[in-house]
């Protein structure tokens, strides 16, 4: 099964890297080879200073060896090894009106001493944040969201979008980073689903995400913009910025786990404001996309 994900997230990767730059047409992905002392590696491919996309990475990378501390306290164990591969992706486009996207999909196995496996799992998953609502574009990525899940389970894609609200929540400033999408973890066999399920149920979500965002970037992205539109876009990557620095719990296992350190902060964007108490005015665009993500709403 690793060997299985780790060739469709290679595929995967060239897919959409050649897809993205296609789209973009002033700049193209700068790859990154990589090795982690421990064991494993990656290829981290990083776009910047495009005409559509002012910065983004499309990451996959595959990791193994003994469980770092952080992962034997969290499984409760006191030694053992483990494999993980997956492809991870952040966007920050240019046009305030062009939404930031991430998304990953990932593969987890345990062993015991005898090198069988104890655990394994799949998880991942895809979400929006725009800075300006086009409710069409929101229903337009939920839609192919649950497209691709209801193709394999009704109840995975109310599930998952539930969970996805829930996760990409700062808590901190109670409201969510985005829009949502899919959010899935700790996806094992069971007795319904066995994990070769599961494989085809996660390829079937990132063979999807193309469909999902593309579209998007298409029809906004020739957009023109104003500097304040443009701040407002920089003020709310800042909240970017925060949750992922703050609660995300990739970001946090790569830095516990000695990941490579200009991959894990890839997804930060390259150009952010914080302004003090800043407020956006009285039933103004900005506004009603703060009185969204205050309170997440189902789009289909």
């Amino acid at each position: 099964m690793k060997d299985q994900f780790y060739k469709y997230i290679e595929n995967l990767q060239d897919q959409i890297t050649s897809k993205l730059a296609a789209i973009d047409g002033g700049a193209k992905f700068k790859e990154d080879l990589w090795e982690r002392e421990e064991g494993g590696g990656g290829r981290t491919r990083v776009i910047e200073n495009g005409s559509v996309f002012e910065k983004g990475g499309v990451n996959i990378s595959a990791v193994h060896g003994e469980l770092p501390e952080a992962l034997r306290n969290q499984f409760k164990v006191k030694e053992g090894n483990f494999f993980a591969c997956g492809l991870s992706l952040v966007l920050h486009p240019i046009n305030p009106f062009v939404p930031t996207v991430h998304a990953n999909w990932r593969y987890f196995e345990m062993y015991d001493d005898a090198g069988n496996i104890v655990t394994q799992w799949f998880g991942g998953g895809q979400d929006l944040t725009p800075y300006y609502l086009f409710d069409e574009d929101a229903t337009h990525f939920h839609q192919v969201c649950k497209n691709a899940c209801d193709k394999h389970d009704l109840g995975f894609y109310p599930k998952f979008k539930k969970v996805c609200d829930e996760y990409f929540w700062n808590a901190h400033r109670n409201e969510a980073r985005g829009i949502g999408g899919l959010f899935f973890d700790y996806q094992k066999e069971i007795a319904e689903f066995s994990i070769e399920d599961r494989f085809n149920f996660v390829t079937e979500v990132g063979n999807s995400f193309l469909k999902s965002y593309v579209p998007i970037v298409e029809k906004r992205k020739d957009i023109a913009f104003t500097r304040a539109q443009k701040d407002w876009q920089e003020v709310r990557r800042g909240r970017y910025v925060e949750f992922n620095l703050v609660h995300d719990r990739g970001t946090l296992f790569g830095l516990k786990t000695n990941g490579r350190i200009e991959s894990i902060l890839m997804s930060l964007p390259p150009i952010v404001q914080w302004k003090y108490n800043h407020q956006p005015d009285e039933n103004s665009e900005e506004e009603r996309l703060l009185n969204v993500l205050k309170n997440p709403k189902d789009w289909v």
